[in-house]
């Protein structure tokens, strides 16, 4: 599926997330639950409750075939369906190409600096993953397999707004808890 990101006047980065329908018409990623196989990606999800330190989001995917990027991001609210909302707590982009784990937030409509230093790349095509993002007094703890990946700073103060998944790119998403 093409990903498409265009900026606008303020900047900004504009996302491309077609809806798409199961087989009962519903709108796929209507809710996070630990229950579900093979979600639809790109794919939108509530966390009930928001983020708040002790709580963690785990994604259970595999990297496509011919994988170029993937994304997870936590956000503040759902958006549209073509654009983020101005607040996103921690946005993660992998690119396949150069085997970067890119991160950064977006604060009232500003976009942070990129961090990118990652001490290994664990993401292999046709491989299944299990992430985690664990969300701690500070800051966000991510894992792959069970390796710590990185931390990243908080940048919002309320976290408990933060109550919207993201993901979208050349994963295939088989669990989410």
């Amino acid at each position: 599926m093409a990903e498409t990101h265009r900026v606008t006047t303020q900047g900004r980065k504009r996302w491309t997330v077609p809806q798409r329908h199961g087989a009962d018409g519903s709108k796929a990623g209507a809710r996070c639950s630990d229950a579900q196989t093979h979600l639809a990606v790109p794919f939108r999800g509530h966390i009930s409750g928001g983020m708040q330190p002790g709580k963690k989001v785990v994604v259970v995917a595999v990297v496509d075939s011919r994988p170029d990027r993937f994304y997870v991001a936590l956000t503040c609210g759902c958006g549209t369906n073509r654009e983020p909302p101005p607040d996103v707590a921690l946005e993660l982009c992998v690119r396949f190409r150069d085997q970067q784990v890119l991160r950064r937030a977006c604060v009232s409509g500003s976009w942070g600096d990129v961090e990118g230093a990652v001490p290994f790349f664990p993401f292999i095509r046709d491989q299944p993953f299990k992430l985690e993002i664990h969300c701690e007094h500070g800051r966000f703890r991510v894992f792959v397999d069970g390796q710590q990946l990185f931390d990243f700073s908080h940048r919002l103060t309320s976290l408990r707004d933060v109550d919207t998944l993201w993901i979208k790119g050349n994963v295939t998403v088989t669990k989410l808890a």
